[in-house]
């Protein structure tokens, strides 16, 4: 049933009124099935990196203790079984992983199985390299006279935000999203990098990293450009970055530009960065619940939303369970995502992975996996105009309507819905341009007319 607001303005006003047995598997080879997929795209030529070229990411969502870490690790030795090179990264002190894959994972990449490698990111050893190519660039440029090189690297103790930070970096050289070319050392190139974060949460702020700094940078470039101490400082503060970032083997994207091209290249990079977790060939996010447990089901659905809110896209669920009719039951909940079980393992011995992934109780996840990397995954579109109706859709899963606020600060020409903990800026086609005249929410969808 849907509820309806027919106030003129929504500014900043709530939206309110109202075990299973082991057969012989049917699999087909998967890595015949992926590497015709790849020959017949790799004949068509493209500028800059093809998607064929570009390293996929996958990542998973969900509450804490519904398997995230078991989800993870499947899809990893699925792909590796398929023969694409896979890079497991996890970002966390839990050792889940250390004993499902029998595996010691350190900060270094360490070889887990065929095709597979699998690294742990401590933010204690990430920041030592920037850090250090900073102090060699400022050497060479001589800006602090000496006072950035005095810092030793290896005393500092890490502060909330530096693992989100750190972390973006080091995934950026893993899957290059904001690079327009292939990097020339193809060492540590992967076909598919997963990420197994610190938290859900934490993973949704990396997807809408790139997104939400656009408007930071937009109110710097103001700043600097704007004002006699961005004037005097910007200029110095862009040639350390520029050379810290030659020195560590990067792109320089400012070197013989002059200051306003300098920010315009900036923006495009972020721009690419955000387009790249809306592409379904460059990125892939999964929900993983407990069909058994209502809260980690209820907690899947509000993370499809807050994705949705932070720029992203969900390409399916996983249900962890050796019940069937459990997920059977929650499916429609997630309807049209693609959702699939994975069959509860036992930590009582070994994990003997190619018989999980052969066992047919598992063929839907491999397939829905599959599917993914193929490159035929569809995704609900988030936003949908209709310009003879002047209506806006927002698609908008595991929100409640008294959840959702919408502003308008730009008069006409863009919607600002906050929800989740998010903000996102929707820009309006010129036909459809002007004030909220109302809005109502329906099927997890929120239509917002417009006058």
């Amino acid at each position: 049933m849907a509820s309806s607001l027919s106030s003129p303005f929504l500014l900043g006003i709530p939206i309110s009124h109202s075990n299973l047995p082991t057969r012989p598997s049917r699999l087909r080879p998967l890595s015949l099935a992926m590497a015709a997929n790849s020959s017949e795209s790799s004949s068509s030529s493209s500028t800059g990196t093809s998607s064929q070229e570009s390293t996929k990411l996958i990542t998973f969502l969900g509450k804490g203790g519904s398997g995230k870490t078991t989800a993870a690790i499947f899809a990893a030795q699925h792909y590796a079984m398929a023969g694409l090179n896979t890079c497991l990264v996890i970002h966390s002190q839990d050792t889940t992983a250390d004993y499902l894959l029998n595996c010691k994972i350190g900060n270094s990449h360490v070889e887990c199985g065929k095709n597979l490698s699998a690294v742990r990111l401590e933010t204690t050893k990430m920041l030592l390299e920037p850090l250090a190519c900073l102090k060699q660039a400022d050497a060479q440029l001589n800006m602090t006279q000496g006072v950035l090189g005095g810092i030793v690297g290896e005393e500092l103790g890490v502060l909330p935000g530096m693992d989100s930070a750190f972390l973006a970096s080091s995934l950026e050289r893993l899957v290059g999203f904001l690079r327009t070319t292939s990097p020339k050392n193809q060492k540590n190139k992967f076909d598919i990098v997963i990420y197994d974060g610190i938290s859900s949460d934490e993973t949704l702020r990396m997807i809408g990293g790139t997104s939400k700094a656009r408007l930071y940078l937009k109110y710097l470039r103001n700043l600097a450009e704007k004002t006699d101490l961005g004037r005097l400082a910007a200029p110095s503060l862009l040639r350390l970055v520029d050379e810290a970032m030659s020195i560590s083997g990067s792109r320089s994207y400012f070197n013989g530009k002059l200051s306003a091209e300098i920010w315009d290249a900036l923006d495009q990079l972020l721009e690419r960065g955000s387009s790249a977790f809306l592409n379904p060939q460059r990125f892939g996010c999964f929900l993983v619940m407990d069909p058994n447990n209502p809260t980690s089901v209820n907690s899947a659905l509000r993370y499809w939303g807050c994705t949705v809110q932070s720029g992203g896209q969900v390409s399916g669920a996983f249900g962890i369970t050796n019940n069937v009719k459990s997920l059977e039951r929650v499916k429609k909940d997630f309807s049209p995502l693609p959702s699939a079980f994975i069959s509860s393992l036992s930590m009582n011995s070994p994990i003997a992975w190619s018989r999980i992934l052969l066992d047919t109780v598992n063929e839907d996840a491999r397939n829905l996996l599959t599917s993914l990397a193929s490159q035929r995954s569809n995704v609900v579109s988030p936003v949908k105009f209709d310009t003879k109706r002047k209506l806006v859709t927002l698609f908008m899963p595991g929100f409640d309507k008294s959840e959702i606020k919408l502003y308008q600060y730009r008069g006409g020409s863009e919607l600002l819905v906050e929800a989740g903990d998010q903000r996102r800026a929707i820009p309006l086609p010129p036909e459809i341009q002007g004030k909220v005249g109302g809005a109502k929410f329906m099927d997890r969808s929120l239509l917002v007319t417009l006058l």
